[in-house]
């Protein structure tokens, strides 16, 4: 999902619902008085009470589809990082001659961060993930290269592979989670809903300053809270982010 889809989508919720709201206004001056008659309220209740359950249902969901995602993707990079400072003390132990792999790693973390995050003009996730893979491969293979000449070494050594194998596998299970979790057919039934709660609404609501305003600040509440879920959905994209802080902090650890 683009920065700019929650935005969009953001925008026409609103623009439903309070159209709708506008639209039921102009409806009722079309309809006769006994047909907004107290009796007619009563019942026009009972089928908005069961609109507004089901949206609320439908939005709870949605809501934590995406949450699931967004923590899935944030623990999964805590692990990765947890795994980058293990592989880098493995190496450490492993002894002297690792050390150009131990750089290697972290140029590469270095270069996954700039990339994932692109606030400095990066390429984005997927032609990080693309054009590290092969490096993370390459260092796989010069791990599974060197000589082991102790049973700690050997230790140490099938612990790395283990941990790059590990590695490798986080990298496609972030790019699985950054696909959109929530289904656009929820996204228009959830915004049908509501928009049919809001045109009902203007239909029996007075017809003044007051009453608008007071829809509007309702849509808008209804139409932020779909903006941020969507951006909740995109971990890598918009507002609200996954924190790169894990991978900062093994950044900033590994090599010493």
């Amino acid at each position: 999902m683009t920065p700019a889809t929650p935005t969009v989508i953001g925008c026409v919720v609103l623009v439903c619902t309070f159209g709708g709201s506008l639209l039921g206004m102009q409806l009722r001056r079309l309809v006769p008085d006994e047909h907004v008659s107290d009796a007619a309220w009563d019942t026009a209740k009972l089928g908005i009470g069961l609109v507004a359950t089901m949206t609320a249902l439908l939005l709870g969901l949605v809501t934590a589809s995406a949450k699931n995602t967004f923590d899935d993707v944030g623990d999964t990079i805590q692990h990765t990082a947890a795994d980058l400072l293990t592989l880098d003390r493995s190496l450490a132990k492993y002894g002297p001659g690792t050390q150009k792999l131990r750089e290697a790693v972290k140029l590469g973390v270095e270069r996954r961060v700039r990339m994932t995050w692109p606030g400095d003009g990066g390429g984005g996730l997927e032609q990080a993930i693309a054009e590290d893979t092969p490096i993370i491969e390459d260092i796989g293979d010069r791990i599974r290269a060197l000589a082991a000449d102790s049973e700690s070494q050997r230790d140490l050594r099938a612990r790395a592979l283990g941990l790059i194998d590990r590695i490798l596998e986080s990298r496609w299970l972030v790019l699985s989670g950054r696909r959109s979790s929530i289904p656009t057919l929820f996204l228009a039934a959830l915004t049908s809903w509501l928009t049919i709660t809001f045109t009902i609404f203007g239909v029996f609501a007075p017809r003044n300053a007051t009453v608008v305003t007071i829809l509007f600040v309702c849509a808008l509440s209804v139409a932020s809270a779909v903006f941020l879920i969507l951006e909740m959905d995109g971990p890598f994209e918009g507002v609200l982010r996954v924190s790169p802080e894990p991978l900062l902090f093994a950044l900033s650890r590994l090599g010493q």
